[in-house]
């Protein structure tokens, strides 16, 4: 994917798990939205990772999307092509994804 493709599929899984988060977590989506709403983009080397990323997110209550795209583009339909987690407490995420390279 190019690096307006990858902006904008890490675009929708942002905003799908901050509205899960505002909703289930209140107090964790207001403290991260008053604190400048930080995100961190990291990178997985396959489908498998990015599944395991959100069955561990789910295990620990954070918020987790696998996006996939409509295939419009550049990526077939149905395409994995990232995983959403958060906003949640810095421990919880850092578990996750505290070892995976900056994209």
């Amino acid at each position: 994917m190019g690096k307006g493709k990858i902006a904008v599929q890490v675009a929708h899984a942002a905003v799908t798990v901050a509205e899960e988060t505002r909703k289930r977590h209140p107090e964790w989506w207001n403290r991260w939205f008053s604190e400048g709403q930080c995100k961190v983009v990291v990178k997985v080397n396959s489908q498998e990772e990015l599944e395991d990323i959100e069955d561990r997110a789910k295990r620990l209550g954070l918020a987790s999307a696998i996006i996939q795209d409509r295939g419009l583009t550049q990526v077939d339909p149905g395409t994995a092509t990232c995983v959403g987690l958060g906003p949640g407490p810095v421990d919880l995420v850092d578990r996750i994804t505290g070892s995976l390279p900056l994209l």
